[in-house]
């Protein structure tokens, strides 16, 4: 009966160290792209010196990108909940699919164009040098390859 209980608790020890090495392999092979926009304000914020004006001008247009951001993320959920109707509703692609996704892809596509914008706003704020290594981080943001 002894040999039993060691059984077991070596099938345990192991089956946690397995969790353990899982979890230790997902975090260093498997971690996901930092997004371009986390990329550019570490830029800005950590390697690109900036004076008092520059980071009050930041501030600024990063306080108002949040607010439109949050708008239009909450835009989104509402689109994504109208599209889980309509395939309630049609359990297949019908009209009432399609619309709900061409709402979502306007919405997606408002906020893909106001992140844009509001890069280039954060981009006039900088000095040429600045500029520059702004520039290289979003080429290679946005021409990244997947791992």
């Amino acid at each position: 009966m002894m040999w039993g209980y060691r059984r077991i608790l070596l099938l345990l020890l192991l089956t946690f160290g397995a969790a353990i090495a899982g979890v230790v392999i997902g975090r260093v092979f498997v971690v996901p792209e930092r997004p371009v926009e986390n990329q550019l304000h570490a830029l800005l914020h950590s390697q690109l010196d900036l004076d008092s004006k520059q980071h009050a001008q930041l501030e600024t247009i990063e306080k108002s990108f949040a607010v439109r951001r949050q708008a239009l993320e909450l835009e989104l959920r509402a689109d994504n909940a109208r599209l889980a109707e309509a395939i309630e509703t049609e359990h297949g692609f019908g009209p009432l699919v399609a619309a709900a996704v061409d709402r979502s892809h306007q919405a997606m596509g408002e906020l893909q164009k106001e992140t844009l914008e509001h890069i280039f706003a954060m981009r006039a704020v900088l000095r040429p040098d600045q500029a520059a290594k702004f520039d290289q981080t979003v080429i290679k943001a946005l021409t990244a390859k997947e791992r």
